[in-house]
């Protein structure tokens, strides 16, 4: 069905650059950089799909199940997201909250084009139709000139980022969420509050260079769906699969950075023993060991790290990683569906904090705290957490950002406030530069 085809690179981070400038031609997207961090689970050190050959795209009706064929019938590469809606296609839930960026609550596409970058090694995987195509688009490729690229950067509108929530309503809200948790409804819940511009127009490419400039995060993401964009430096991996292995690797606790390496060694010092970020990341290690298990052989769930600390250029966070074993005749699909949505951006118990973050929230969520990834044809997969991210709909002229963060019984509103403008620093950094 494909034709493979090796290259070697002499600078692969030209080369990356330039492939992602010249992706801009087409109408679907999906870019994944690791900006090689060094991760013990790695696949590629960068990802490019484009060109839809086939696709799906659809509300959470019923998502899992056709998602599912869609998979099963095309049996090779798909690329693409999981909305944090499609919980009302796992649970008996609703997204009522507003809601202008209008993306679909699931999309994935069989790619004619892919590219997999792993050190200076390049794999081009086309299928049989345009497999012509691949010397001359490598040559382009190489050769692309910078007079290309500037014009990618057309003429932006200046960004007046507004807030959807704003303090003393955004305290008021977390009293509320703390009131829930002590009268044992939930023991955790991670709330979100939007950021966003109106009639705006910003630069998809550039926007997402001068984020991903200032983050360097493993789970980059450039993603483009006709006029819908995401841009994303995301930390966090969701979900991944290797052949009958299950890696999951939820945050939970975060610390800012600081430019003095001693104040700076610090803050991570104290983040490893916060009890409270300590206990919202172990809180989340049981949801996802729970989740896991539903598809996982007997005895196979493992925590082969908790509450290890990660640092990334903007902030510490502490990461865990749950993995299990599941059968070869599992569904890959099966496995997504049920640990989704991820429990770092849900709570504990599951259910009962997304109706509460539901009535507390005031957007929809859509693809943030959703997922993008890649299945592969052996059934193979691997997905981030969309977080620290740019939304953009250039029909509607409407940009979007969202932070949050777990609350727990020992929050306090002030510090929870602190820590979402820290993880938003980048994004209202970039967008009004």
């Amino acid at each position: 069905m494909r034709t493979t085809t090796i290259h070697k690179l002499t600078k692969p981070e030209d080369f990356k650059q330039n492939l992602l400038s010249w992706s801009q031609q087409f109408d679907d997207v999906v870019w994944l950089d690791s900006n090689n961090y060094q991760q013990q689970y790695s696949s590629y050190d960068a990802v490019l799909a484009v060109d839809a050959f086939t696709g799906i795209q659809t509300d959470y009706h019923n998502a899992f199940e056709q998602f599912k064929e869609y998979q099963s019938l095309t049996n090779d590469w798909v690329f693409g997201y999981l909305s944090y809606d499609l919980k009302n296609d796992v649970e008996y839930l609703k997204s009522s909250n507003y809601d202008d960026l209008a993306f679909p609550d699931l999309y994935f596409f069989q790619p004619k084009k892919i590219f997999l970058i792993k050190g200076d090694t390049l794999e081009m995987q086309y299928l049989k139709m345009v497999d012509d195509e691949v010397e001359t688009d490598l040559n382009a490729i190489r050769h692309y000139q910078e007079e290309e690229q500037v014009n990618l950067y057309k003429e932006t509108s200046p960004v007046k980022i507004q807030l959807r929530i704003h303090k003393d309503e955004y305290f008021n809200k977390i009293e509320t969420m703390l009131s829930h948790i002590n009268r044992g409804d939930i023991y955790e819940a991670n709330f979100c509050q939007e950021f966003y511009a109106k009639d705006t127009t910003i630069n998809p490419l550039e926007t997402y260079n001068k984020l991903n400039k200032i983050s360097k995060p493993p789970f980059a993401t450039f993603l483009k769906l006709n006029d819908k964009y995401l841009l994303s430096a995301s930390p966090e991996r969701y979900i991944k699969k290797e052949g009958t292995k299950i890696i999951s690797q939820p945050i939970k606790g975060t610390a800012k950075r600081e430019d003095d390496f001693i104040l700076d060694s610090i803050l991570k010092n104290n983040l490893v023993s916060d009890e409270k970020e300590r206990s919202e990341n172990v809180m989340i290690v049981d949801l996802v060991r729970n989740d896991l298990s539903q598809t996982a052989t007997k005895g196979s769930v493992k925590v082969e790290e908790l509450c290890k600390i990660y640092t990334f250029n903007q902030v510490h966070q502490m990461i865990s990683t749950v993995t299990s074993q599941v059968d070869k005749s599992t569904h890959p699909i099966d496995i997504i569906k049920s640990t989704f949505p991820m429990g770092s951006m849900t709570g504990a118990p599951k259910i009962s904090a997304m109706k509460i973050i539901e009535t507390l929230e005031e957007t929809k969520r859509g693809l943030y705290s959703g997922a993008v990834g890649y299945i592969s044809p052996s059934g193979d997969f691997d997905f981030n957490v969309v977080i620290r991210s740019i939304l953009y709909n250039a029909s509607n002229k409407y940009v979007s950002y969202s932070v949050g963060g777990a609350i727990t019984a020992k929050s306090d509103p002030l510090n929870e406030y602190e820590e979402c403008l820290i993880k938003a620093k980048a994004m209202r950094t970039v967008l009004e530069s």
